[in-house]
C-alpha cells in the first residue's frame, strides 16, 4: 500500500478511464488550413477601405491610440454651375495602415462619419517581412470584396432612424385629417372713406415783430438787505411808554 492509503496503480487507472472516455467521443479539432474555420460575422480580421467615401477628415488618424494610420491629401478646385467662384475639395493621396502596430480596437471604424472603413473577417495576411504589413489604400481597397453584408435588423429591437423618420412623414397627413384646420374667412374689401377736397389753409403774411432798441437796465449799488423778523427769526421788542420829549406834544 502507498503512504496516502490508496491502492497501488489507482492514478494509472483514472488516467486510462479519461482516455477511454475521450476515445469514444467525436473529435472537434479543425484541420486548418485544409478546413476553413467558421468565424462569426462580426469577427475582426483586417480593415477594409472604401476610397470613394473618404473625405480626409483625419478623425481616424487622430483617434487611433497606436498612431498606425498615415493619411496625406491635396486640395483641388471644382467648378460649380451658378457659383461665384470654384469650390475646393480634398483628394486622398495616401491612406496606409500599419498592421504590425494595430491592436484591432476598431476605434477608427467607429469614429468614421462617412462609413469609409469596414471590418473584414479575413485574417490570412501574414508576411515573412514585417514591412509588408503596411497596407496602402489600394491594398486596403481590395479587402472590400470580403466584407460581409450587414446583418438584418432585429425585429424586436429599436427601429432605425430612417424607418422612424419615414413613419413620421407617413403619419403626418393622417394626423392633419383627424384634426382639421379651421379656415378663417378672408376679410372683404375695405370701404373707401369719403374724402372731399382738402380745404386750403389761409396763410397770410406773417406779422413782423416790433424789435425796438433794448432798454438798458439800471444797475446801481445793491441795497443792503434789512434783516427783518423773518430773516433773524427773533421777534422785535415792543418799546415801553416813556415821558414825552420836550419838543414833542404833551400827553
Amino acid at each position: 500500500m502507498s503512504e496516502r492509503g490508496g491502492l497501488p496503480g489507482e492514478g494509472l487507472v483514472k488516467g486510462l478511464a479519461v482516455t477511454l472516455k475521450t476515445m469514444t467521443r467525436r473529435s472537434t479539432t479543425q484541420q486548418y488550413p485544409d478546413v476553413a474555420p467558421e468565424l462569426p460575422p462580426r469577427s475582426r480580421g483586417v480593415i477594409a477601405l472604401l476610397t470613394e467615401n473618404c473625405t480626409v477628415c483625419m478623425l481616424c488618424a487622430r483617434e487611433c491610440p497606436d498612431w498606425c494610420i498615415y493619411i496625406d491629401s491635396h486640395k483641388e478646385e471644382v467648378a460649380v454651375a451658378g457659383a461665384a467662384r470654384p469650390r475646393q475639395r480634398n483628394v486622398l493621396d495616401k491612406f496606409d495602415i500599419d498592421f504590425s502596430l494595430c491592436m484591432y480596437c476598431g476605434i477608427c471604424i467607429e469614429v468614421c462619419p462617412f462609413d469609409a472603413l469596414y471590418w473584414s473577417p479575413e485574417f490570412e495576411y501574414a508576411e515573412y517581412d514585417i514591412k509588408n504589413l503596411l497596407h496602402d489604400k489600394d491594398h486596403l481597397g481590395q479587402w472590400m470584396a470580403t466584407v460581409p453584408p450587414p446583418p438584418a435588423h432585429d425585429p424586436h429591437g429599436e427601429p432605425a432612424k430612417e424607418e422612424t423618420t419615414a413613419a413620421r412623414k407617413a403619419a403626418a397627413p393622417t394626423s392633419s385629417a383627424a384634426h382639421p384646420t379651421v379656415v378663417r374667412p378672408e376679410p372683404g374689401p375695405a370701404t373707401p372713406r369719403a374724402s372731399g377736397p382738402a380745404t386750403p389753409r389761409s396763410t397770410g403774411p406773417a406779422t413782423p415783430r416790433s424789435t425796438g432798441p433794448a432798454t438798458p437796465r439800471t444797475t446801481g449799488p445793491a441795497a443792503p438787505r434789512t434783516a427783518g423778523p423773518a430773516a433773524s427769526g427773533v421777534e422785535p421788542a415792543t418799546p415801553e411808554p416813556g415821558p414825552a420829549d420836550d419838543g414833542g406834544a404833551p400827553r
